[in-house]
């Protein structure tokens, strides 16, 4: 993919097509951010994608601590519900929440294509089982020294926490960035598109402009691979301590 986004146009379709290109090229890039405008795209889904971790860290987060340490009525069978719920597949509520936000006059709007990321129950899910791992005698003794819950999940709960915190910001981060369903159902203005929904709408248009093609798919690729490098320690380390647990 790399490789083919350097070379210039018609080469790659060459036979036997080559592994490098023979005079490499950055006219595919600038192609893409001058001719069609990727840049805004690119944004598009920067901000979206951002927006959508800050959220379900901000509803996620204490709603699985919530299912862990809290007593209250009815939590369990809550918890059973929402855990059966996972096994509905996302696309059977796309209609009936396209339709909710329709009555509602969030169609064609960021706020409507943030809506399925702001508590998904997979991440609760997750939190949950991470913190059946912090012990409930600090928990006790902290209330003890009245801390009331609010400082007890600030200042006790939130540092413990980091590692699920990047796990589940990674999964959500890349989730949005890598959507394509919900964005092309919600969002009708092509000003509002995000990167894959762009690349879609321009790849049936340079349907065998492969080095184009390329390209785009190294701008959408190539951000979210560095930010999971860059963060892999934290997100293994979230996975395997919620899998031991739970």
């Amino acid at each position: 993919m790399l490789s083919v986004s350097f070379m210039a146009p018609g080469e790659a379709a060459a036979f036997p097509p080559p592994l490098i290109p023979t005079d490499p090229t950055l006219a595919n890039y600038r192609e893409l951010f001058v001719t069609y405008g990727i840049g805004r795209y690119f944004g598009n889904s920067l901000a979206l994608a951002t927006l959508a971790t800050i959220l379900a860290l901000i509803f996620t987060v204490p709603a699985g601590y919530a299912f862990a340490k809290l007593k209250f009525k009815g939590r369990d069978r809550i918890f059973q519900a929402l855990v059966g719920a996972l096994v509905i597949p996302g696309q059977i509520g796309m209609l009936p929440l396209f339709l909710m936000l329709k009555g509602m006059g969030l169609v064609n709007s960021y706020a409507g294509a943030l809506v399925p990321w702001l508590a998904g129950i997979f991440g609760i899910f997750l939190v949950r089982q991470y913190c059946l791992s912090i012990p409930d005698e600090m928990l006790e003794a902290a209330r003890v020294d009245g801390a009331s819950e609010g400082r007890i999940f600030t200042s006790i709960v939130l540092p413990m926490l980091t590692p699920i915190l990047v796990t589940l910001a990674l999964f959500v981060f890349l989730g949005s960035w890598n959507d394509f369903m919900w964005p092309l159902i919600i969002l009708a203005d092509q000003d509002l598109y995000t990167l894959p929904v762009a690349l879609a709408a321009l790849s049936r248009e340079h349907v065998q402009d492969n080095e184009l093609m390329m390209a785009g798919s190294v701008v959408t690729t190539l951000p979210v691979l560095i930010l999971f490098l860059a963060l892999q320690r934290f997100y293994m380390s979230g996975l395997l301590a919620g899998s031991v647990k739970g």
